[in-house]
């Protein structure tokens, strides 16, 4: 029986949780309630302003303790970040990556900076991320074992990496994927860019590959204003990284040596002062996401047509962007709730357009994509901003 949302009962509830409002709610603002303009001050009235200083340590140091991650090597931004793990992991030149078309655009482009080919593959609704049964019949099929490698048949080219994201904070199924990247030797990058403060199993995301990146850009948990890190267990593969994201240059007192191909990737240390006092408050703002993710079920729950998305059983998710799903794959009434939240200040948005659909990507090889293509339709993203809720823990 088909049951179309009601939009009036929708923008209802909305309303209901948003009650901290002001002429326009944003989708995700970050919260400067800390010791922001202490560390940032610190940096302008030492000098210490760019890539040396004791902040980029001290949030790499900070990272690592959150997360559990053995490693980890502050860079500037979360593209970056993912560029230099691909790297890291050993993708190169005509190599194929797995990845989700339900992501963020910076994913592929990541695999693109290597000279790789993005290969699209399908999600699952669970968890939003890489379905691991629909994915692993799926290379049954495409995937060839030829002179100690898996290759595409279709393509003939070589698949050597998945990557793994955990959307909107809410980690994807790791153990099927871990045991499906095991069967065919591909190498596990997480795109953990949306997911500080999220867990599987109890094990912060991020760890739980190979290498992985996260992101600190304005719009996310935590923020350095732009940025990111590359987080790994591998202590090899962190020096190569922290080598090749500051340019590849040798140590020495002056002499200017560079032993291969490097990037500047470095995180000036005004953005890692922020970063310190946003990883301060860290836990109260995981707190008060899940807070409003549970106003948010709640309201919803009587509205015909919707569910808020949450976490799958096995995660525990730092809900960095509420989902409102609707019943219905209707892109005409996603549409109309797009707009008259915005009609009324509020900044909805969908979820990403697929990325086989945008012209740079329209060629590159891909599985079926169904379940992604209905969750585009589905998908609206509301209001999560962490100063929408009071600051008790939740």
């Amino acid at each position: 029986m088909r049951k179309q949302a009601d939009i009036a009962q929708v923008l209802k509830a909305i309303n209901q949780v948003i009650t901290m409002k002001s002429s326009a709610v944003p989708l995700h603002e970050p919260l400067l309630g800390g010791n922001e303009w202490k560390y940032v001050k610190e940096c302008l009235d030492s000098g210490w302003i760019s890539s040396a200083g004791r902040y980029v340590m001290e949030l790499e140091e900070r990272i690592r303790e959150f997360t559990g991650v053995k490693h980890a090597i502050a860079v500037n931004s979360g593209t970056a970040a993912l560029h230099a793990a691909l790297l890291a992991a050993g993708v190169s030149g005509n190599d194929e990556v797995l990845l989700p078309a339900l992501t963020f655009v910076a994913t592929a482009n990541a695999i693109q900076y290597c000279g790789a080919v993005p290969h699209f593959v399908d999600v699952e609704e669970r968890s939003l991320g890489v379905d691991p049964h629909k994915l692993r019949a799926y290379l049954q099929d495409i995937a060839v074992f030829s002179q100690d490698r898996w290759i595409n048949k279709n393509t003939g080219r070589r698949l050597k990496a998945l990557v793994v994201m955990h959307t909107f904070g809410h980690p994807a199924d790791m153990e099927a994927l871990i045991a499906l990247c095991e069967a065919y030797s591909l190498e596990l990058i997480e795109d953990a860019a949306q997911a500080l403060g999220s867990y599987y199993k109890g094990q912060h995301v991020g760890g739980l590959g190979r290498i992985s990146a996260i992101s600190f850009n304005g719009n996310k948990i935590v923020t350095t204003g732009g940025g990111g890190a590359v987080l790994t267990n591998d202590e090899s593969l962190a020096l190569w990284v922290r080598h090749v994201t500051t340019t590849a240059k040798l140590p020495h007192p002056w002499a200017y040596e560079h032993d291969q191909l490097g990037y500047n990737y470095r995180m000036p240390n005004l953005n890692a002062a922020l970063g310190c006092a946003q990883l301060e408050q860290l836990p109260d703002f995981i707190a008060r996401k899940r807070k409003l993710a549970h106003a948010y079920k709640a309201a919803f729950s009587t509205v015909l047509g919707v569910k808020l998305y949450t976490e799958a059983g096995y995660a525990r998710s730092n809900y960095w962007l509420n989902a409102l799903i609707l019943q219905e794959a209707d892109r005409g009434v996603r549409d109309e709730i797009l707009k008259q939240t915005h009609a009324q200040g509020l900044m909805t948005r969908p979820c990403w357009n697929l990325l086989h659909k945008l012209r740079v990507y329209t060629n590159s090889p891909r599985m079926d994509l169904s379940i992604s293509e209905q969750l585009e339709q589905r998908i609206i993203n509301l209001p999560s901003s962490v100063s929408l809720v009071a600051g008790e823990r939740a």
